[in-house]
């Protein structure tokens, strides 16, 4: 737990500093694991404010992504964890909607080590992610995404686990 509670500070702190300078959106997803335990997250991004290969096609552009996932299981099994990841995006061209897909790779502390009757080894897990969606005028977005958290073999066991989710998406 003072690992989670030393990350997840650090990520705060880092975050603070990035409020800063780009704008904040949230985010809110719900999802299901490959064994359907419920998953509930809560995030926070801050725009790059950068773009690159930008075309009539469209534009690889990213954020940093802060989250809180509440893993749901029976009373001995629910989990709770904190990631940091940057997320690259590439959004297609579109006047009042553009579609986009993502993919990053970050870092995650588990409360406990177990989730479902998987054992992840570690309380320290890397964070996988994909998605696709769609962004409209206005700073609205949905989408869908597939989040696989491992601690690639850095401590056995190393079972691993997919959260697959709906989010929404809001800028301020």
């Amino acid at each position: 737990m003072k690992k989670l509670i030393t990350i997840a500070a650090v990520a705060g702190l880092s975050l603070g500093q990035a409020a800063g300078v780009h704008a904040l959106d949230l985010t809110a997803a719900v999802g299901q694991t490959g064994e359907s335990t419920m998953t509930y997250r809560l995030g926070a991004q801050f725009d790059f404010n950068r773009s690159w290969f930008q075309t009539s096609v469209g534009r690889l552009t990213g954020y940093w992504d802060a989250g809180y996932t509440y893993w749901e299981g029976d009373e001995t099994s629910s989990n709770h964890s904190v990631s940091l990841a940057p997320v690259f995006v590439y959004e297609f061209a579109g006047d009042s909607v553009k579609p986009y897909v993502e993919a990053g790779i970050g870092i995650a502390a588990f409360e406990n080590t177990e989730v479902e009757n998987k054992d992840l080894g570690s309380s320290f897990q890397f964070e996988d992610r994909f998605g696709a969606g769609l962004r409209f005028a206005g700073g609205h977005e949905v989408g869908i995404r597939a989040i696989h958290y491992s601690n690639a073999g850095l401590k056995n066991p190393n079972d691993g686990i997919e959260s697959y989710a709906l989010h929404y998406r809001v800028a301020f």
